[in-house]
């Protein structure tokens, strides 16, 4: 229902053509009866399909002079709107005011009237448009709002349901091929196992170890593993023999083994069981074919480098359908292992397991193999020969480099390598231009040397820390004593070994000169040799000079005074011997070494016997001057009498 649109009527009013009202005291604007009396008389020009009259639409230019002029405003001010104000609401109030203002028959019928209560009536309210599309802006914000939490919240459960149903799939086609290779293997659990001799399993970390076993020792040791074992990495051969069972011993080809017989398992359903190969007990590593790419380069470097007695032996690689199966030397503790419990071997030299193992690396080294990941897990013990010997060996060749012929250094294309704690500064910092070499494996085997000596110590501290105080260069070598021989000579190598500038360490040639390794025996030879090399020499000459330069805290201020009665009263009776001079007392150790059998009884019993008690005798007294003289003699690496105590020059 459309409201009025009554006007006022044109009589008398004059329009000009151009459409504007001419504005005289004698315009009459007059309206009809009852148009006036009510306010709700709005004009509704929407769907009207008539052109109002041209007066009516257009504004008074001037307003006339003889109408009395009201300040009240003509169209009452809106009132605001509230933005929550319902838009049915408004619409319902605005057809009520129509209808009461165009109903004047229904107004005087129930006696209402504006003019009779002197009540006046709100104006209709009309909104802007976008408050009354509030409520769709919200309705769309809350929809957008609540499907990105859905998402958010649902996304992580749905992708933990994922994998989860991944790796359900992954054990049961794993669980399926084991069945396939032999029904005995669905009796696995997860964990390492423990077989009747003592063996090793690999287990999943940065880098792997060879497991081994041996048949008097009945517990299992844990290696950790990067990527695969250390000899599980040999070579593929063309020929693919087929699998038999007999008597739950599976055969391939020249390998065979027993499935129940776990020495242990690693990562990517790798396990290690306790086989034969051409009549000897061997380990058979059983790999994945996702690892035989990573194997093929391993087993070409064991090939060059396993003829040396150090180094881990692999026999042959087998092959089916399924699996890869590798032959490798049965071993029966790591280095880690003997150290925490040294009770399996309790008749082993500490020095002669680190002097092995330094031959090991060092025929690496000549054959421009870096080994790159040296630590107390990846070196490993024999079981007992016939005599009884036991080798140590070196293991996991998975992140060995191969440097070419005329080349000293490697790149890191491939990423860090090593186990963290025990890789070397320079492999850390990436240097540019400065590339890693073969000292590498030189700082790591100085860690693995305190590591042994101390029963378990790192030189630079505990685990969390160990990789920050490696770059900072902060190490303490606390478990040294300066008063005792044997740690003087262990401190003044290891520190050689783990120094921070890769060109200041020694190769491993070096390392194996050192007086570490020296037996009594050899260190008093060389005694006797400098001695006798420096007898002639004058006070002024530079090996003399090199000598007694700081000697007297070598020789303790006066070493008579530092030795037993009986040897003063017998020194005394041939010659004069200086207290202060580091060569008198080389001289004087060697006349009682020439002349040993002719001293008294009370004598030799003070200096004990040759050669352990005699050296010992002088070096628990004077513990530095056995460093201080091979210091000094250094000027005389190039003489042949020096050779069996120094690496020649050319040598280096």
């Amino acid at each position: 229902m459309l409201a009025r649109i009554d006007g006022p009527m044109t009589t008398e009013v004059t329009v000009s053509q151009r459409g504007e009202c001419e504005i005289t005291p004698s315009t009459n604007v007059q309206y009809p009866p009852g148009s006036t009396n009510s306010q709700k008389n709005h004009w509704l020009l929407i769907g009207h399909h008539e052109v109002p009259p041209l007066a009516h639409t257009t504004m008074l230019r001037d307003f006339p002079a003889n109408l009395q002029h009201s300040g009240e405003p003509v169209i009452p001010p809106r009132t605001s709107a509230s933005p929550f104000s319902s838009a049915s609401f408004y619409y319902q109030r605005y057809f009520q005011a129509v209808s009461g203002s165009h109903s004047d028959q229904n107004t005087k019928k129930e006696g209402v009237s504006e003019e009779t209560t002197g009540q006046t009536q709100r104006p209709a309210t009309v909104l802007p448009i976008y408050l009354t599309q509030d409520r769709l802006t919200l309705a769309v914000l809350t929809i957008l709002v609540g499907g990105w939490l859905s998402f958010v919240i649902t996304f992580p459960l749905r992708k933990a349901q994922q994998l989860k149903a991944q790796r359900q799939l992954e054990e049961v086609l794993q669980s399926r091929l084991q069945q396939m290779q032999t029904s005995m293997q669905t009796n696995l659990q997860p964990v390492t196992l423990v077989s009747a001799d003592r063996s090793m399993s690999t287990e999943p970390t940065i880098t792997s170890d060879l497991p081994t076993a041996s048949n008097d020792i009945s517990s299992n040791i844990q290696h950790h593993n990067r990527r695969t074992s250390e000899s599980d990495k040999n070579d593929l051969v063309d020929q693919k023999p087929s699998t038999e069972e007999i008597d739950n011993e599976v055969l391939v080809g020249k390998i065979s083994f027993t499935p129940t017989d776990v020495l242990g398992h690693g990562t990517a359903g790798t396990f290690v069981f306790r086989g034969r190969f051409d009549g000897r007990h061997i380990a058979v590593k059983r790999i994945l074919p996702e690892c035989f790419e990573v194997a093929e380069r391993e087993v070409q470097l064991l090939r060059e480098s396993d003829t040396h007695p150090n180094v881990i032996r692999y026999f042959c690689t087998e092959r089916d359908r399924l699996f890869t199966y590798i032959a490798i030397e049965l071993c029966a503790v790591t280095l880690q292992q003997y150290v925490e419990d040294s009770s399996c071997f309790p008749e082993l030299d500490n020095i002669t397991l680190l002097e092995q193992t330094m031959c090991g690396l060092s025929h690496l080294h000549s054959l421009n193999i870096v080994h790159r990941d040296l630590k107390p897990r990846n070196i490993l013990l024999s079981g007992p020969n016939a005599l009884g010997e036991v080798r140590a060996l070196i293991s996991d060749f998975g992140l060995c480099k191969k440097i070419p012929d005329g080349r000293s250094s490697f790149s890191l294309r491939s990423g860090i390598p090593g186990t963290e704690g025990w890789i070397a500064p320079e492999v850390l910092r990436e240097t540019p231009g400065n590339k890693p070499t073969s000292a590498v494996d030189v700082f790591s085997a100085g860690c693995v040397f305190y590591y042994v000596v101390s029963r378990g110590q790192h030189p630079f501290g505990e685990a969390l820390r160990r990789q920050i105080n490696i770059l900072s260069g902060e190490y303490s070598l606390s478990h040294f004593m300066d008063d005792i021989h044997d740690d003087v000579i262990a401190k003044d190598l290891i520190e050689q070994m783990i120094s921070a500038d890769a060109e200041s360490r020694p190769s491993t040639a070096c390392v194996l000169k050192h007086p570490f390794f020296w037996s009594p025996e050899k260190q008093l030879l060389f005694f006797q040799d400098v001695s006798d090399r420096i007898e002639k020499e004058p006070a002024e000459s530079p090996i003399v000079v090199r000598l007694e330069t700081a000697g007297r805290s070598v020789v303790r201020t006066n070493w008579r005074m530092h030795i037993s009665v009986p040897l003063q009263t017998d020194l005394r009776r041939f010659r004069t011997y200086k207290g202060n001079s580091v060569r008198d007392l080389l001289r004087a150790m060697r006349n009682k070494k020439h002349h040993y059998h002719e001293l008294p009884p009370e004598v030799q019993d003070t200096l004990g016997e040759l050669p352990e008690g005699f050296v010992g005798y002088f070096t628990s007294r004077f513990p530095r001057l056995l460093m201080h003289t091979h210091a000094a003699l250094q000027i005389c690496t190039h003489e042949r009498l020096f050779h069996p105590y120094y690496l020649p020059p050319k040598a280096k």
